[in-house]
């Protein structure tokens, strides 16, 4: 699950937050969302799903998301100010461990499979900048995870 900031309006006191947020599952499946936070609630713009949702998974939808949106405005478990006043919390680097290489690798494989920008594709799984996605891609090449970019060539030899 990944979420991560669109743009945010400021009027006054109040704002309006939209959110990016992605689920990949195991099997690959995935659902993309755009989501509006504002002080009235929580409303999702668009939601793509691929394969599609049934109604009782889109029903899920809103517990799926619920607390990684919550978390990513800075209310509930884990989050920064419980009042959600908008204050700057460093970014994480994108994901972490082994399952974060796993996706970077996946996300990176299948957009070369699709004649896709491979660093696009773990920019916008991860929701990291250009520069952190290229760490992520490097990582993961390091984890052995993905081709080494370059082949290393061996030292000719001296002739006798």
């Amino acid at each position: 699950m990944s979420v991560w900031p669109a743009w945010e309006v400021r009027e006054g006191d109040r704002a309006t937050r939209w959110l990016h947020v992605r689920l990949a599952f195991a099997d690959g499946a995935r659902v993309e969302a755009l989501a509006v936070v504002t002080e009235d609630g929580v409303r999702v713009e668009e939601a793509r799903a691929r394969p599609g949702l049934s109604l009782e998974d889109l029903a899920l939808f809103a517990d799926w998301i619920e607390e990684p949106l919550a978390r990513a405005c800075g209310v509930g478990p884990g989050g920064g100010d419980a009042a959600g006043s908008g204050a700057h919390r460093a970014r994480a680097g994108g994901p972490a461990g082994p399952e974060g290489g796993r996706l970077v690798a996946r996300e990176y494989r299948a957009a070369q499979a699709q004649g896709a920008d491979p660093v696009l594709a773990v920019m916008g799984a991860t929701g990291c900048s250009r520069r952190g996605a290229l760490r992520l891609i490097g990582r993961a090449r390091d984890a052995g995870l993905l081709t080494p970019r370059h082949a290393r060539r061996r030292a000719a030899e001296p002739t006798r």
